[in-house]
């Protein structure tokens, strides 16, 4: 006669995979958790909960809802050993799973209502703690609610953002050490929203441009858990590696779907709107960076641009160099608000 981890061993050689495997069901407290963060083939998030000596587990795609007025998917998966709550590592390529897993959280629980299709419990970790239901749609879909508030402060993602548009001014600015210059790079401006693991690439009319930008998904995967909005500009390059207008229309347009041939593209990403919950859009632009700096957007389709401080002409000197059109000014201590981006023409 078999046991709870039959299921769990099936779908696993010992032989190829770091994972535990235990010979037989061991009972401990009773009462602790885990959640993983599993970038396999789609990045999720796994919770597993203690219960009569396994971990009874669900995988969650967009991880535990922080706003208790959206429900996530949560699929019920085989029971785990006790042993996986402190399992980390890789999983081999073509094995079950294959990916990297990671310990997003670990603590205790208190069981409040466990059924067959219903299941309520009181997480306290480091990272995840309140009140959480889990409930059965249909077969191994159970949506999971945050039943408590949300934290004090936190706000969700805005749904409706304005990039700010710079003003054109003649000039350059007086007073170099009041403002940073950046460059103006030809593209298609978007706000890039990162939830759940998941990229929204939206233009000024809110219309999602992430189908014709697939390279861009992983951002959201390389940042993750971390969420936010950033503001930026999707660029294409021509075979000579230049910047190229017509080669972004192409890809906007739809043209040249098979991957062979497409124009590459870089997401450059130079402001921080929204961050885990709170608003940015009222702190100046040096702390906005600042914190932009912290995330480090950094990967083979997507970077955050140098700004240049303390001198205006030499930014004017880098444009012209890249045969780029003009500069943009921003003043340092300014909130994100319209007029406060001069855009000067070199």
């Amino acid at each position: 006669m078999g046991d709870r981890l039959d299921a769990y061993r099936g779908k696993r050689d010992a032989r190829r995979t770091p994972e535990p495997m235990p010979g037989r069901v061991r009972f401990g407290a009773g009462d602790s958790f885990v959640i993983h963060q599993h970038h396999a083939r789609r990045l999720h998030w796994d919770l597993r909960l203690e219960r009569d000596g396994v971990l009874v587990s669900w995988a969650v795609p967009r991880g535990l809802p922080r706003d208790p007025h959206r429900n996530h998917l949560a699929v019920h998966t085989e029971d785990h050993p006790l042993e996986y709550a402190t399992f980390a590592g890789e999983i081999p390529p073509g094995e079950y799973g294959g990916g990297t897993m990671k310990i997003f959280d670990r603590g205790r629980y208190e069981v409040q209502k466990w059924g067959d299709d219903e299941v309520v419990v009181l997480l306290r970790g480091d990272r995840v703690h309140g009140r959480y239901a889990l409930f059965r749609t249909r077969d191994r879909d159970w949506m999971i609610h945050r039943m408590d508030p949300a934290d004090p402060g936190w706000t969700p993602m805005p749904e409706h953002l304005l990039p700010v548009r710079p003003i054109p001014a003649a000039r350059l600015p007086a007073g170099d050490a009041d403002w940073a210059y950046e460059m103006e790079w030809d593209g298609a401006r978007v706000l890039a929203c990162v939830e759940g693991g998941r990229l929204r690439l939206l233009d000024a009319d809110g219309h999602d441009l992430g189908g014709a930008f697939g390279e861009l998904r992983g951002l959201a995967e390389a940042l993750a858990p971390t969420e936010c909005v950033l503001d930026g500009v999707v660029v294409a390059f021509d075979r000579e590696g230049h910047v190229s207008r017509a080669a972004l229309r192409s890809r906007l347009e739809g043209a040249a779907r098979r991957r062979a041939g497409r124009a590459p593209v870089q997401l450059l990403v130079f402001d921080l709107l929204w961050l885990e919950g709170r608003s940015t859009e009222g702190l100046g632009y040096a702390d906005r960076r600042s914190l932009l700096a912290d995330l480090d957007v950094s990967g083979e389709s997507w970077q955050t641009p140098p700004y240049f401080s303390g001198g205006g002409a030499y930014a004017v000197d880098a444009a012209r160099a890249h045969e780029l059109p003009a500069v943009i000014a921003k003043r340092l201590d300014a909130p994100y608000r319209p007029g406060s981006w001069l855009r000067v023409s070199v």
